[in-house]
């Protein structure tokens, strides 16, 4: 590191957790996000104050006016811009030193494989199962940390699938793709703006510890927020030894 990035980074330096050697993973290692809006914003936004080295933004959509709301990676200048361009141009306000590459089209199954195999931690910021799912079976293939966030009305959850580890649980695991599970969307539910800060902080908080080797993360359990009675409650999973999904795969 040179002596503006030993400044920059002074803060996480200083932490023994961390330090010169963590603070150097981090600027070495990739992150995908999937989804640049309530969950994806705060996430992006402290991978990139963080010093994560590249930060792939992927989202298709453009930015609307009820985003606003909740997702701060966009300004009211941003309506109607690409998600991922106005997420690149906020990010690099922040630290122009980290390398983001806006992807500007809604991913498919096959798409997710190349990114990521090629990414350090990968965070689904999305709102939707089928990209959940098509994200949980990349990141089993490739053997890579997935750290999942959702957030709708008051209720949050955040929990991280390390598939680098055989013991761990995936996504399948928790919500089986065949499972009758109601798809609830924030366009039609509703909110709260802070709630997707929160959750998202917490993905960025566990995907900097993985990259970074410090702490425990949250593999094997699932943290629930009720922020409307502001309650955590951490709830234990366990991996499904007959899972389609990662049970099928062997190191």
């Amino acid at each position: 590191m040179n002596d503006e990035q030993l400044l920059r980074y002074s803060r996480h330096i200083l932490l023994p957790e961390i330090g010169v050697e963590g603070q150097e993973k981090l600027l070495a290692s990739s992150a995908l996000v999937i989804g640049a809006g309530g969950l994806g914003s705060p996430a992006a936004l402290y991978l990139a104050a963080a010093g994560v080295g590249t930060i792939t933004l992927a989202d298709g959509d453009a930015v609307d006016l009820t985003n606003l709301q909740r997702q701060i990676l966009h300004t009211t200048e941003s309506i109607g811009r690409p998600k991922a361009a106005s997420g690149r141009e906020a990010l690099g306000k922040i630290n122009p030193e980290v390398k983001v590459v806006p992807l500007q089209q809604r991913l498919q199954d096959e798409a997710f494989g190349p990114l990521v195999a090629a990414s350090s931690v990968v965070l689904d910021c999305s709102d939707n199962f089928a990209t959940r799912h098509a994200v949980n079976r990349a990141c089993v293939r490739h053997h890579k940390p997935l750290v999942s966030g959702a957030a709708v009305r008051f209720d949050g959850q955040v929990s991280v699938f390390d598939l680098r580890d055989e013991l761990s649980p995936c996504y399948h695991c928790l919500f089986p793709e065949s499972a009758e599970l109601e798809e609830v969307r924030c366009a039609v539910m509703g909110v709260f703006a802070p709630l997707t800060g929160i959750i998202g902080a917490v993905q960025a908080a566990e995907a900097l510890k993985l990259l970074a080797g410090a702490g425990e993360t949250l593999k094997g359990r699932l943290l629930i927020l009720d922020a409307l009675a502001m309650q955590w409650r951490t709830v234990k999973l366990a991996k499904d030894p007959v899972c389609p999904v990662c049970s099928r795969v062997t190191a």
